[in-house]
């Protein structure tokens, strides 16, 4: 893990708010332009927090990246001067970028507390390095059954098995429970 960096003074956390599957971009945008635009003194980081989310369909394993703040990119800087008047340069220069509506609270946005970021980095934190399956079922809940030999059952998970994206269900056939071993798209929730 990196060592804790200190913010330099005067640096806050900011949400900006962007357009529908515009964060990477924007998040690209900014960290290749700060330089250039001479504003490294003034934007410390971009934080796109995703996750890496995966889903076994037909036996096959498939994965991919889910942001999980979607519509929202993090923003280390220093927006305000001691005075607490905006810095027009990072102001200007942030809000043009193509994909930023704008910063969360508009004209006069409020940094994040200490807790809302660290909260954003724990989940960042937790994240990394697993995947999660893309639907989450839990031991004991009933399913439908929707696929194969057993289709238009109901049954009930017995054993969860992310890795391999398979569940154990047991369908009670003819007045009998009987384990039945089902991937996860081959059932879906009951719902009341």
């Amino acid at each position: 893990m990196a060592a804790q960096v200190t913010a330099p003074p005067g640096a806050q956390w900011f949400a900006l708010h962007t357009l529908s599957g515009q964060e990477g971009k924007v998040k690209t945008y900014i960290e290749k332009f700060k330089k250039v635009e001479e504003l490294d003194d003034y934007i410390m980081e971009v934080l796109l927090p995703t996750e890496v989310v995966s889903e076994v369909k037909a036996g096959k394993k498939s994965t991919k990246v889910r942001k999980l703040y979607p519509g929202y990119v993090f923003i280390q800087m220093r927006l305000y001067d001691e005075e607490s008047r905006v810095i027009n340069k990072p102001w200007y220069f942030v809000k043009e970028v193509a994909g930023v509506i704008g910063f969360v609270g508009g004209d006069s946005p409020a940094a994040l507390r200490q807790a809302e970021i660290d909260e954003i980095k724990a989940r960042i934190e937790a994240a990394n390095g697993k995947e999660v399956p893309k639907v989450q079922y839990t031991v004991g809940e009933e399913v439908k059954i929707n696929d194969g030999p057993f289709a238009n059952l109901n049954g009930r998970i017995d054993e969860i098995d992310p890795a391999r994206g398979k569940l154990k269900i047991s369908v009670s056939i003819f007045g009998r429970f009987t384990p039945v071993e089902l991937e996860y798209w081959q059932v879906q929730r009951v719902t009341e």
